[in-house]
């Protein structure tokens, strides 16, 4: 088709009508046809639950103006399949319009590639398109100049008044299931959800109810409950309080599917009591009306995003992680007593494989430890374990995570028929430390310079970091906040708070301590014969450069800073093997590589030494 048919095709007016003529767009614009701009995909973000879904932001344009758009998850498939290229023509066939701080965002839920029309150099002159003043905020899917995949900020309460959304034949609904609405609500999908959504319904199924806990402080008393609710698009933790604690949780029973409405407050998510990848959570108000759905069977019943056991070297401490293996081994149950609570504690160890060839050990605590009943050679899911690399790597089942026995997914019946045919027999790798990896867990990471890291780019790949071992000279080290006041508790590194009454309190935790116990985190300047360049560590590696704890440094700023500074002098010019990951990071709209220290020792000069050795005769030509 010419680019005069495509230009006809076009609707132009059609973006500004659907930002500014709410009344008239559906009259006007049923379906907005519109040109593919700039298809961009953002970096992943290592979540609470592992590595969140793609997301990709597009540029589309009504030849009058353009605006910064994102798919949702339901609509990557045009991408997938090719279909959605620069250049090309799309119908929009159900759309979510945002305008929040004098920016526009649209988000795409359905839409349609036209590709008899061909594909184009841009139609047009389009401008930027902004927001009115005088416009009214609207509701948004997404806060500020934030897109998904971006990290947000906390922002003031914008009074809200609705936009137009398309729900478009069913596309947006929670639970995929072809309904649009329920009463006059539209039903949304989890993923569009934000502190700026004006009048919504979600249909999402309980994947996991908390026990009822309590708490006693100076200020008052209270009891809570929480919820991890999902649907086709996504997941969210919803959290009743006191009177809704009474009204709600004998309501709201796991594996049932509810119809839940506003007024229900939709804020930031508290990422460190929640471990789902979602950058909102909900929390239940008195007139929050949760109905039961009669349709139980259209809406998923649980989302896991798994991981490879041998993969779990590439992930970061701390983080969590959705795994499926085979039972080894079950121990039995035990018990430890915490050393800053007293309170004891039952726990069971699990050993599991997968067709990986790796071996891994997860920690499970509580009820579920004494009434585990599962028998090795089972199949175990696991939805939320968090990732630690004491004695190598292992994991530990969180009380918001759950387990599934024998579930039934491609993923078990895939790992049961390996296990049975060859896994039986098979010897399994286990995660040797990360300060010592190397060949036994299956990844050699390759020694590089400065500048081959720099000219190779490394870390650019959104969809992967890399791992190098870099050795280099510790030039200078950043004094500024190169530690933090962490929880006292074993497998917690929360930063904890001063109450300004002697005590310092964790709130993952939900316990105070009398004093924290300080890790590092620090920025090194690093040069070899090649260039320079930045790495950040964590509190491991700090003390390996530092050769003292962060408690020791803290304590003598505290009695004699004028000492700190020759502490840190002496650190310098130290040689060391790094063993890096470089991973590209988004901070707000900007995208830049970081490289993070895995694990640093001290040069074994012998053994470099016959490395070198070793290249030489390489060479050799009459070897």
């Amino acid at each position: 088709m010419s680019v005069a048919a495509a230009q006809q095709a076009v609707t132009q007016g059609a973006l500004d009508a659907i930002f500014h003529d709410s009344d008239n767009v559906e009259h006007n614009f049923p379906v907005p046809v519109l040109q593919c701009l700039q298809i961009k995909p953002l970096a992943a973000q290592q979540g609470p639950g592992g590595a969140q879904p793609e997301r990709y932001r597009v540029v589309l344009s009504d030849i009058r103006n353009y605006v910064q758009c994102m798919l949702a998850t339901q609509a990557n498939h045009v991408i997938h399949e090719d279909k959605l290229v620069r250049g090309c023509i799309v119908r929009i066939k159900s759309y979510q319009a945002n305008a929040v701080k004098g920016k526009n965002i649209l988000i795409i839920l359905d839409l349609e590639v036209a590709t008899e029309m061909g594909i184009h150099d841009r139609i047009g002159e389009p401008a930027p398109f902004e927001a009115k003043p005088a416009a009214p905020a609207a509701n948004t899917t997404i806060g500020g100049t934030g897109f998904y995949g971006a990290k947000t900020e906390s922002s003031a309460p914008v009074k809200s008044e609705p936009m137009p959304s398309r729900p478009g034949g069913g596309s947006g609904g929670g639970g995929g299931g072809g309904s649009t609405s329920h009463g006059n609500n539209v039903i949304y999908p989890i993923e569009a959800l934000s502190p700026y959504a004006h009048k919504w319904t979600i249909k999402a199924r309980i994947s996991q109810k908390s026990d009822i806990k309590t708490w006693h402080k100076a200020s008052g008393e209270g009891k809570l409950f929480s919820v991890n609710l999902l649907d086709e698009s996504g997941e969210i933790k919803a959290t009743g309080f006191n009177e809704q604690c009474d009204q709600f949780y004998d309501l709201l029973q796991e594996g049932q599917v509810y119809y839940i409405s506003n007024p229900c407050r939709v804020q930031l998510a508290k990422k460190q009591f929640s471990n789902l990848p979602n950058d909102y959570e909900l929390t239940f108000e008195r007139d929050t009306v949760i109905e039961k759905a009669e349709d139980q069977s259209s809406v998923p019943q649980v989302r896991f995003n798994f991981i490879t056991i041998e993969g779990l070297q590439t992930v970061e401490k701390e983080s969590t992680v959705d795994i499926v293996g085979v039972l080894k081994d079950v121990g039995e149950v035990s018990q430890i007593t915490s050393k800053s609570t007293g309170r004891p504690y039952d726990k069971r160890e699990l050993t599991l494989v997968d067709d990986s060839g790796f071996s891994v050990r997860l920690t499970i605590w509580g009820k579920s430890a004494t009434a585990f009943a599962a028998q090795p050679e089972s199949v175990v899911a696991f939805k939320g374990a968090k990732v630690s690399d004491f004695g190598g790597r292992s994991l530990s089942l969180l009380s918001s995570g759950t387990m599934a026995l024998d579930p039934d997914i491609e993923e078990a019946h895939r790992l049961k028929g390996w296990y049975d045919s060859q896994g039986r027999t098979d010897n399994f790798n286990t995660h040797n430390s990360m300060a010592s990896m190397g060949s036994a867990t299956g990844r050699q990471d390759q020694t590089k310079c400065i500048s081959q890291v720099k000219d190779e780019n490394l870390g650019m790949d959104e969809n992967k970091p890399d791992y190098f071992t870099l050795k280099s000279t510790i030039v200078y080290i950043k004094q500024e906040n190169f530690a933090y006041p962490a929880c006292l508790n074993e497998g917690c590194s929360k930063k904890v708070v001063d109450q300004g009454d002697g005590t310092w309190r964790c709130e993952k935790c939900n316990i105070s301590h009398p004093k924290p116990q300080y890790r590092y985190i620090m920025n090194l300047n690093v040069n070899d014969h090649t260039g320079q360049m930045w790495l950040s560590c964590f509190d491991d590696v700090g003390q390996i450069v530092m050769g003292m704890k962060a408690d020791e440094v803290m304590e003598i700023k505290e009695n004699d800073e004028d000492r700190v500074p020759a502490i840190f002098e002496a650190a310098n010019c130290s040689k060391l093997s790094f063993r890096c990951r470089a991973k590209m990071d988004t901070y707000g709209e900007n995208q830049r590589v970081r490289y993070q220290v895995m694990g640093a020792t001290p040069l074994d000069y012998k053994a470099e030494a016959a490395k070198l050795s070793e290249m030489i005769k390489q060479f050799d030509i009459n070897s």
